[in-house]
């Protein structure tokens, strides 16, 4: 059984799973989905087109599933998909899809620090990391693992690559590749994620080959085709080293420099 505060207003046609507790000043729209177990703190904003699973926590501030901040938008019936045991911070935005996807989708077993902002058809994958203040504009796509400190922007169309870190302040408007470190003004290349890597398991010869595979990557001498060519004679049998050869031919922005 759900504990709902009699402050909250919950409209008749939301669907509330078992074992929820929504606080006072809460605000539940019509078509939201909210699974068990969530934890809704004081004045929390769900709105039309949430779809919410299992065992999160949203903290006083946060507004789910607002209309997009997007001028194209038509009032298209479009979603806001949040996964499982997710922390949402105090203040944290999160606009629905448009129809240019559809939906924004948030993964499972995130941190979404205070006055994040998630804008229209992003996609945020799992086990991601995402400081104060960070904006992320629309259908850019965010990988696994991903660590993105406070008030970084991050361009609309972007891909961040799994197990990133980016540092704090960051601006950019390209692509960022699986496994490594951006920071600086502009942003820049500046390694791999060794502390990343070596948290989540990875092995001196994985992180090897990875190091090698970006020299390579970054060597300029050659075009970026013969790079790619290279690194994959190299190393043929390594899931990394074609993680980050399928994502840099797929860069529609270019990759971090």
């Amino acid at each position: 059984m759900s504990k709902i505060s009699p402050l909250a207003y919950i409209d008749p046609e939301a669907h509330i799973g078992e074992n929820c507790e929504i606080g006072p000043f809460c605000f539940v729209d019509k078509n939201v989905t909210i699974g068990d177990s969530n934890v809704l703190m004081n004045s929390v904003t769900i709105l039309s087109g949430a779809r919410i699973g299992n065992g999160n926590t949203f903290f006083p501030g946060a507004v789910i599933s607002a209309v997009p901040q997007d001028l194209k938008f038509q009032g298209e019936e479009t979603t806001a998909e949040i996964g499982d045991n997710n922390r949402i911070r105090e203040n944290v935005t999160i606009n629905r899809g448009t129809a240019a996807r559809g939906k924004t989708t948030i993964g499972s077993c995130n941190l979404l620090m205070e006055a994040v902002h998630i804008a229209h058809d992003a996609s945020i994958g799992n086990q991601c990391i995402i400081g104060n203040t960070t904006k992320i504009a629309g259908e850019v796509v965010v990988d696994d693992h991903a660590v993105i400190s406070a008030s970084v922007l991050i361009h609309q169309f972007c891909h961040m690559g799994s197990y990133i870190m980016i540092g704090g302040g960051t601006r950019t408007s390209q692509d960022i590749p699986p496994y490594v470190m951006v920071a600086r003004e502009p942003a820049q290349y500046c390694g791999l994620n060794l502390v990343g890597l070596r948290r989540a398991g990875f092995t001196a010869q994985q992180i090897d080959i990875i190091h090698d595979t970006y020299r390579i990557i970054y060597d300029r001498s050659l075009v970026l085709e013969e790079r790619i060519k290279t690194v994959r004679q190299l190393f043929p049998d390594s899931p990394e080293v074609e993680n980050i050869t399928r994502f840099v031919e797929n860069a529609k922005r270019g990759i971090i420099k």
